[in-house]
Formats: C-alpha cells, structure tokens, sequence
C-alpha cells in the first residue's frame, strides 16, 4: 500500500480576509494550548489586528492548501533597541485537523529564509511550552537550541506551565560574534593584573 501523499502547501503573506482563519485555528484545543492565546478568540479582532496592528517589522504568513488557511507564523523583531536589530521573535500555530502533515515545517522553512536572506536576522528566538514534544522535535529539525527554562511561564487550563526559550543563529554569526563575547573577560583579567601591580 502506497503512503498518502502530502499535500500541497502554499506559504503567502497573510491578509485581513484571512481573519476567519486565523479565529477559527486559535479556537482549536491544541492549538490553543500550544500559544499564549486566550478562549475565545474573536473574528473581529483578528481582523482588527491583521489590517491595523501589522508594522513593517512585523511579517504574518499563512499555510494554505487548496485555498483554505491552515496554518500560520508571525515573525517579529524582537526588540526596537538598535542593538538588537539582529534579532527575530516567531510564534506559530497550526490548525488542530493538519497537524503532523508538514504545515509547521513548511512555515518555519519560510520564515527562516525570510529572516536569513531579506531581513538580515542573524539570532531567530521563540519560546514553547516543555511538554510540547512534536514542537520541540521541529525546532530542533530547524537547528533550534534551548538556551534556558522560563518556570510558570503562563497560566493554561488552570496550571503554571514551564516553557523553553530557544533560539537559532545564523550559519557563521556565532564565530563572528565569539570575539566580542570574550572580551570584557579579558579586559577585566587586564584590570586586576594592573591593580595587584599598583598595590604595595
């Protein structure tokens, strides 16, 4: 017996006629419960957020199969700090019925050559909750590391849970970025030898 074949998934940017879309995944129960969305998400406001509350920093792309939206990824600069315009912030979400079925892959594939090749990120940050195994398997799949644990990150369904804050660098900026890292340690090793000389 042949496996099914995967569907065929278009990634575009998002539009507000998409607002339908957007509510009705965010009211699924796993999709839910893998973001920081509260119950009962409203048309009206995604609608509101889709036409109005996107700044030119700010990229929402949808999954679509046979015209209809099944997914979809917002990727974001992470802080307005010039020191920080090498960083990226993405949040996903993807509908409870095509889970599993390479929409969060192809998203995520999207937004990175978004972010490496037109955006100029270098560091892509995200968190996810640490009970979230199938998210977790496909950030790592993407070169995702975790680089620390967020306790009682967020209230769901009644309970704190814990999240990963996790982040991906650009091939080559970690070996650009390594000597920079290590330079107040030796300036402080310089200061301490400096003042064990002056002392008498």
């Amino acid at each position: 017996m042949m496996a099914a074949r995967r569907p065929a998934i278009a990634i575009r940017r998002a539009e507000p006629r998409d607002a339908e879309a957007m509510q009705a995944t965010f009211a699924m129960p796993r999709a839910q419960a893998g973001t920081l969305q509260a119950p009962y998400p409203s048309v009206e406001m995604w609608r509101k957020r889709l036409q109005d509350g996107v700044g030119s920093d700010d990229f929402v792309l949808v999954a679509e199969v046979d015209g209809e939206v099944v997914g979809n990824l917002g990727l974001h600069l992470a802080s307005k700090s010039p020191r920080r315009r090498h960083a990226g912030y993405l949040g996903m979400s993807v509908h409870d019925d095509w889970q599993g079925r390479g929409v969060g892959t192809a998203l995520l594939a999207a937004a990175i050559d978004l972010a490496d090749n037109w955006l100029g990120y270098a560091r892509l940050e995200l968190t996810v909750y640490t009970d979230n195994a199938a998210a977790l398997k496909l950030y790592r799949r993407f070169d995702f590391d975790i680089e620390g644990t967020l306790r009682g990150y967020a209230l769901r369904d009644g309970r704190y849970v814990d999240a990963y804050a996790m982040a991906r660098l650009k091939p080559g900026f970690l070996a650009s970025s390594t000597t920079t890292t290590a330079q107040p340690s030796a300036l402080r090793r310089k200061a301490t030898k400096t003042a064990r000389k002056r002392t008498p």
